[in-house]
């Protein structure tokens, strides 16, 4: 990339040390504000300050996300089962836009917390650009092979017809969609979590509003829900982009767009584990699918309406992950691993006592809350209510897992955080189906989730704790010389080379 323009940017000081202000042509006082705060305000009021947009955005994406399984069930059990078949292709989606905006705003936080100010702006642009333009190239990829895709997902000849209604318009709605994802993890990785609230769920209320319009009042049926969720998308959109020019924010510039191989590596090392959980989740979704339509429609509903469920109960949870992120990245960008560390275990115990009473909840009234997707099949009902209880058995133990693989992710450990991305459904997830579903039925499709779930646990405890004691460690040492020795700072080559 040599000719285009951009900055060298070179690491002056070793990591663990804070980077001093330095008066500089781009310095933007809001982001210093920003930086203070970060770096010396109470972590656990600054996690419940990042946490609570983003917790209501989770919940209300969530919620909106069972909407379509709600309003659909009024349709029929394959209706359904549609909804269900097509929520691996939106999990992949959410892969893409997790990839790009998890990588960008993980090295986007460590800059803020360094102080380099044109790092992440650069950051953001390429993250975004690239983002819409991958979006772009899959969707048209996927229209222009729509009924081998919807049999790719899962369908059955009695889903596919709904499938392909519903899936035209996701299809249609991918770079948006992907784009907004992006757009969000780069708001909530600068700590303005609050504007990526305001368009995530704006989207959200509205695709709730018009879901039973399009379906019933105008009688579009499962194209009618796609219909809501690609306008809410596209509405969703344009808001978030607006948020990154309010004032404090980076603002998406053309101009900073500058792809080059050093800044998809450090794309890559900080999205892999993302690209990995939330592929492997629309992965496993399609095994589960071609699994349980063995045993008919009404298996592949229930699973579908389970999985719906487990994503909401585990929304909040997310939410407060990412709430987490943020101080994690400029507290480990600025040196302070103490404020990290102190970070991390008041998540995990916070997280926990949640979690084992969402738990309880679950399993006491696991039928009717299947039931209140298709009240009239018994057989959905059946299954999706064991399936929902043995979730809940190892629901306690998410709080650990997602915790730790979001703080080696944003301090920058990828590959430990892309093993634990792929355990969970991929590792252990898909051998434990293959396992159980021969010699059980359906009962091994129920039981591998909260399998996979207790060996993610023991992993994720010894990777987390290795971290940790990493962190302490470093915390402990003497300071370096005020001046840095330049041999050490020798082949640290710079993300953006002029």
């Amino acid at each position: 990339m040599r000719g285009s323009g951009v900055f060298t940017a070179a690491l002056a000081r070793p990591s663990h040390e804070p980077v001093p202000i330095t008066p500089r042509k781009s310095y933007r006082p809001a982001m210093h504000d920003k930086f203070t705060m970060m770096t010396t305000g109470p972590v656990e009021r600054l996690v419940l300050r990042m946490a609570a947009p983003t917790i209501a955005m989770m919940l209300i994406s969530a919620i909106y996300n069972m909407a379509d399984t709600y309003y659909v069930g009024g349709l029929g059990t394959s209706a359904t089962a549609a909804v269900g078949v097509s929520f691996s292709l939106m999990a992949l989606i959410q892969a893409v836009g997790f990839f790009f905006g998890h990588g960008a705003g993980n090295y986007i936080a460590r800059e803020l917390g360094a102080q380099r100010y044109d790092n992440a702006g650069r950051m953001a642009a390429t993250g975004f650009a690239t983002t819409l333009s991958v979006g772009a190239a899959l969707a048209a990829a996927g229209l222009a092979n729509l009924d081998h895709l919807a049999e790719l997902l899962g369908s059955t000849p009695t889903i596919l017809p709904h499938a392909r209604e519903y899936l035209f318009y996701i299809l249609v709605a991918m770079p948006w969609m992907a784009s907004s994802f992006t757009l969000n993890n780069l708001l909530r990785f600068q700590g303005s979590a609050v504007y990526g609230m305001i368009g995530m769920a704006s989207g959200a209320v509205l695709n709730i509003i018009l879901d039973p319009i399009f379906i019933f009042v105008l009688d579009m049926g499962v194209g009618g829900a796609g219909l809501a969720t690609m306008i809410s998308q596209m509405v969703g959109f344009s808001l978030l982009l607006r948020g990154c020019a309010r004032p404090g924010n980076i603002r998406i510039r053309p101009g900073n767009i500058r792809p080059s191989l050093a800044a998809y590596r450090e794309i890559a090392m900080g999205g892999f584990p993302s690209l990995c959980r939330q592929g492997l989740a629309g992965t496993a979704t399609i095994v589960l699918n071609h699994t349980a339509a063995g045993f008919g429609d009404a298996a592949v509903a229930a699973i579908a309406i389970v999985q719906r469920v487990g994503m909401f109960a585990g929304s909040a949870l997310i939410g407060f992950g990412q709430g987490f992120q943020p101080v994690c990245g400029f507290n480990y960008g600025a040196g302070l691993y103490a404020r990290v560390g102190r970070a991390f275990f008041f998540c995990v115990k916070t997280s926990s006592v949640a979690l084992v009473f969402i738990a309880a909840v679950g399993a006491v009234f696991a039928s009717e809350i299947v039931a209140l997707f298709r009240r009239d099949d018994p057989r959905v009902i059946e299954i999706g209510t064991l399936a929902l209880r043995l979730q809940c058995l190892t629901f306690p133990l998410s709080g650990w897992i997602i915790l730790n693989n979001m703080m080696l992710q944003t301090i920058g450990k990828a590959w430990r955080a892309s093993v634990l991305a792929l355990a969970r459904q991929g590792l252990f997830l898909m051998p434990v189906l293959f396992a159980l579903t021969p010699r059980f039925g359906v009962l091994g499709i129920q039981l591998a989730q909260p399998g996979a779930d207790a060996a993610t646990f023991f992993l994720s405890l010894w990777m987390g704790t290795g971290v940790l004691r990493e962190m302490r460690e470093m915390e402990e040492r003497p300071p370096p010389p005020c001046e840095p020795d330049p041999a050490a700072l020798e082949g640290r080559a710079a993300v953006w080379e002029g």
